[in-house]
């Protein structure tokens, strides 16, 4: 599903207007219809709905839900909000409307406000503002925005909670924006939805049809894609009846240190359980028991070191390398990853450790072999590119890395994001807060190391990695719950994420 900017939604309205054709009026009509419907299954006529309009094309949308919630039984009051005496047309031709109705208390404030009493019985319909807005919300509107918020009412936005711009929101004003128990946004997604600082304002939300040209939304180009099942079950490979382990890749995974263990073994069984052929295991030695029994299928090289990586030995056999989870920041340690960096021809995963000791020698990212993929947290990520004030400037910076240094980036998160050289952005549907437990990156690493060593490409390798992860962790998380998830449970549920994923 395409993510689009504000500027492309107004020119796919303009497009469906064209080519459907559709009058912008009936248009408005299909679109508060379909939130009319999911108000009506969630809220019995008991709630009183109080409705506060805007005077552009989303305070048109409230209005026309206001008349089909008061036509359907529903106490509501609106207020409609016009303090320069200018709507746009079809907000006046939906003001009319509800003019004709006796059952709607309805208000139209250019100059004084006296608020209402809003109780926790009340749902509020935000239609203030919609996709439009590009600047913070000020004055009279920053004090409605302060009322709504205030109030102990349900809030249900319309689109986009009102104050809220659909991409960046640098710069902008919390308090002045709508925070909303409910969005409904109108065909697609925003952008600003999958950022965690807006979560505050959006709290759950869901997509309604309105019908918008499906001819148009696939002409229309965008860097932004929500990745799911239907997208991905094209990617993964089938095996041929007479394959054999070589066909598969030898991998290497270098990880652990003394009392880090268990991030080596993690990743190891993450790999394994994802296809690789062969995995070789790099380890500190005093690590060497602990991998054999926790992961037999793995063959182990023991570093000269008992405690820490100090030397990657011959690395000429290998499809692919993994590095960093449990790596540690040792000198010796340093020392090695910057030797295997200069003298490495096959692809990387960078993952923990290995991303923050190469964030001490940035003159290397743009050195990294083709083909190879970061797969930092957000602050990992920080290391890399400088500080960054929000999701959004993160997003711009890992961008601007994945095109500098050509690798493709997994940014983790609740919806992790696969960005390739080019800046495309696919944003992953899988996973949940359970999974915000240690080692689940590890296990990451090792399923993007298994899928590289099969020779799949870079750019396929991550998304499937990403979207198994999460599935894994969705599976075992409704089995479990999400407070006792643990990174063993999603190696565990990996088979039956594969599985799913494969039917």
């Amino acid at each position: 599903m395409k993510i689009f900017p504000a500027e492309s939604i107004r020119e796919l309205d303009a497009y469906t207007i064209e080519n459907e054709p559709i009058a912008s009026i009936d248009l408005m009509e299909r679109a508060a219809q379909a939130v009319t419907d999911v108000l009506t299954r969630q809220f019995s006529t008991e709630r009183p709905v109080m409705v506060f309009a805007g005077p552009g094309n989303n305070g048109g949308d409230a209005l026309a839900i206001a008349r089909m919630l008061a036509e359907q039984g529903y106490r509501t009051d609106v207020f409609l909000f016009n303090p320069k005496a200018k709507l746009s047309p079809d907000c006046l031709i939906n003001k009319e409307l509800l003019e004709l109705m006796e059952d709607v208390e309805f208000t139209e404030v250019t100059t004084q406000f006296t608020p209402p009493v809003l109780t926790k019985e009340h749902v509020v319909i935000d239609g203030l503002f919609g996709s439009g807005l590009n600047q913070p919300l000020a004055g009279g509107f920053a004090a409605v925005v302060k009322l709504i918020n205030a109030s102990p009412a349900t809030v249900v936005s319309v689109d986009v909670p009102s104050g809220l711009m659909c991409e960046d929101n640098t710069g902008n004003a919390p308090v002045h924006i709508v925070r909303a128990n409910l969005t409904i946004s109108l065909q697609l997604p925003k952008l600003a939805f999958f950022f965690a600082e807006n979560q505050e304002f959006i709290g759950r939300w869901q997509l309604v049809d309105i019908g918008l040209s499906q001819e148009g939304i696939e002409l229309t180009e965008t860097d932004y894609e929500l990745v799911d099942r239907d997208d991905i079950g094209y990617f993964l490979e089938t095996r041929k009846k007479f394959a054999h382990k070589g066909d598969f890749g030898h991998a290497l995974l270098i990880a652990g240190s003394q009392g880090m263990a268990g991030a080596s073994v993690l990743a190891a069984k993450a790999c394994l359980r994802s296809g690789v052929g062969l995995l070789t295991v790099h380890a500190p030695a005093l690590n060497n028991v602990i991998l054999q029994t926790a992961a037999p299928e793995a063959m182990i090289e023991a570093d000269r070191a008992d405690d820490c990586f100090t030397a990657s030995g011959d690395i000429r056999n290998y499809r692919a390398i993994g590095v960093g989870p449990g790596l540690g920041q040792q000198p010796e340690t340093e020392d090695a990853l910057l030797d295997l960096l200069q003298t490495c021809r096959v692809p990387l995963v960078l993952d923990a450790d290995a991303l923050n000791l190469l964030a001490r020698h940035p003159e290397l990212l743009t050195t990294l072999p083709e083909g190879s993929i970061l797969t930092p947290h957000p602050k990992e990520l920080e290391r890399l590119v400088g500080p960054c004030e929000n999701s959004f400037q993160r997003l711009v910076k890992a961008r601007q890395l994945a095109h500098e240094a050509q690798v493709h980036i997994i940014l983790k998160g609740a919806y992790s994001v696969v960005i390739t050289p080019a800046g495309h952005c696919y944003l992953n549907t899988t996973g949940n807060p359970g999974m915000a437990t240690g080692g689940s990156g590890d296990v990451l690493t090792g399923i993007v190391l298994a899928l590289l060593a099969q020779g799949y490409p870079p750019e396929r390798a991550a998304l499937l990695a990403t979207f198994a992860h999460g599935l894994a962790g969705d599976m075992a998380a409704h089995k479990l719950g999400e407070i006792s998830l643990t990174a063993s449970d999603i190696v565990q549920y990996l088979p039956y994420a594969w599985r799913a994923i494969a039917d």
